[in-house]
Parts: structure tokens; C-alpha cells; sequence
């Protein structure tokens, strides 16, 4: 059986991968009736022309507008009903593609390939992923094996419901994955290993981006999917410190001091802004 299927790869300077990659994935969707789609996000090197020799239809972004940016111009321009979303550095197999492929036909709505042990990546970074999944399994009530991959096949439509609310930049996974989850959409995920990049020098990653993009993505999980489930253990938490703060103070002082005060003020606003933000993440999933 065939199927219409729309390869989205997002490229910035990846002219030592991208025809090797074009060209494995003609080879592994021959049965299939397929697109490959290569977003050029401000190449300045031959990303562009290696790719468009190698068959696939290449769209160029004036300059970089970032990951999240070429994502959503790949799906605005995807003609088919399932979409694969992969990177161009090679570090991602399409020999693993049949597989999420099997797993839509079961009825799926997302397939994210879920890295395991042993697959190219630093300790910072994998510290870093193991505490987004356990964060995240914990707001959804799922279990969620990979938050952050980049390598998934979705369907094209139901992912086009949420192109509004992803960023331009790299926590696309992220926001789509919470996104479906918070709409009641099926999530499956299918074990992958990566391989190292095939261009080492060309990373786009570093400690301080990382840093900031860890906070962004833990307050995006948070308010993406329910914030009053992020907000109010906080709220409890900030109460019963100050509650024990006035026992501590009523015992030895005999008076209810201005700190105490403070902390119950602090968690009765941190509670209703967690009340508010979970109105308005409920708006943004209202059926239009």
C-alpha cells in the first residue's frame, strides 16, 4: 500500500550531509509516492544547490529565521496528509521512517522517535532531556519518552492546528508535542538511536543558549499544557512556608510578622495567576 508522504528538513549549512541524506531517503520511500522538502534557513554555503540537484524541492529563506521558523514554512508547503520532520546533519536514520509510518496506521496522530542509551549526545544534554521527559510526563500523565526529539512523522492537517503557537526557534518539539497531548490528540513514540553529525564543526548549539533554552522549555511545557498543575504545588509550597514561618514566629516572638504576611500574600497570587493562565491555555485550544 502506498502512501502520500511529505519529508520536511530543515538545513543551515549542511553541505556535507544533505545530498547523502536526499539520497537515502529516495531509497528507503521508493514504494511510496513521497516529497522531500528542504527548508535552506540562510544557508551561506551550497545547501541549497546540493539539495535541489539531489531531487529534492528546496525553499530559501532570505536569511535564518530559525529551526521552529523553517518547520512551519515546511508544513505550510507539505502537499501530503503525513509529514516526517527530520534534521539534515545525518544524525537521524530513514531506515527508521517504515516504522513511524506503521504506527500512524494504527491510528496514531504523532510518532516521535524516542533516542536511546547509547545514541550521540553530551551528559549536559542528556541530563538535561531525561529531566524534560520526567517534568513533562508528570503535567501530561503520560508517560513521555523523548520531549525534545526532532525526528517525528504527524499528521499533516492536526499539525497545522498548532502552527500559531510554535516558536521560530529550537523548542518546536517541545510546544508541538504538549500541544497535541493538551488536545487530546494520540501520541506514540518509536525507539531510535542517532548517529554522530556528520559535520562536527557546524553546530549551532552552545552552554549559554542551552541554559537559557532549558528555562524556556521547562516554562513552556508548564504553560502550554496546564499551568495551574505547574502553579499551584508552588503556591502550596510558598503558604506552607510561611505558614510554618508564623509558628516559628508566634512560638518564640509572640507576633505574626511582616514576612509572613508576604509569603501568604505571594502564594495567593502565584495560585491565581496559575488559575488565569489555565483559562486562557484552555482558550487556546477552543475549537474554532
Amino acid at each position: 500500500m502506498t502512501t502520500d508522504i511529505s519529508v520536511v528538513i530543515p538545513a543551515k549549512n549542511e553541505q556535507i550531509s544533505i545530498a547523502n541524506l536526499i539520497n537515502k531517503l529516495q531509497k528507503t520511500l521508493s514504494i511510496h509516492e513521497f516529497e522531500i522538502i528542504i527548508i535552506d534557513d540562510g544557508s551561506t554555503d551550497n545547501t541549497a544547490q546540493l539539495a535541489l540537484d539531489a531531487g529534492a524541492k528546496v525553499i530559501s529563506h532570505p536569511y535564518s529565521k530559525g529551526n521552529g521558523a523553517a518547520i512551519k514554512t515546511g508544513a505550510r508547503e507539505a502537499q501530503s496528509d503525513i509529514i516526517i520532520f527530520m534534521d539534515a546533519d545525518g544524525q537521524h536514520d530513514p531506515d527508521d521512517i517504515p516504522r513511524f509510518l506503521a504506527k500512524l496506521e494504527q491510528g496514531y496522530d504523532l510518532v516521535v522517535g524516542a533516542r536511546q542509551k547509547g545514541s550521540q549526545a553530551s551528559v549536559g544534554r542528556s541530563i538535561a532531556n531525561k529531566f524534560y521527559n520526567k517534568f513533562a510526563s508528570y503535567m501530561t500523565g503520560h508517560k513521555i519518552e523523548d520531549l525534545t526529539s526532532g525526528f517525528r512523522a504527524v499528521n499533516a492537517n492536526k499539525f497545522r492546528e498548532f502552527l500559531s503557537l510554535l516558536p521560530n526557534g529550537f523548542s518546536y518539539p517541545t510546544t508541538s508535542t504538549m500541544a497535541f497531548f493538551r488536545a487530546g490528540y494520540s501520541v506514540a513514540y518509536e525507539p531510535i538511536h542517532t548517529a554522530q553529525r556528520e559535520d562536527e564543526s557546524n553546530s549551532h548549539i552552545n552552554i549559554i543558549k542551552d541554559g537559557i533554552r532549558f528555562l524556556l522549555i521547562i516554562f513552556k511545557v508548564g504553560t502550554l499544557y496546564s499551568p495551574l498543575k505547574l502553579f499551584l504545588p508552588i503556591s502550596v509550597s510558598v503558604f506552607l512556608t510561611g505558614l510554618s514561618y508564623y509558628g516559628y514566629t508566634f512560638f518564640t516572638q509572640g507576633r505574626f510578622t511582616n514576612m509572613s504576611a508576604l509569603m501568604f500574600s505571594t502564594s495567593l497570587i502565584i495560585f491565581m495567576v496559575g488559575l488565569v493562565s489555565e483559562q486562557i491555555t484552555s482558550l487556546m485550544y477552543k475549537e474554532k
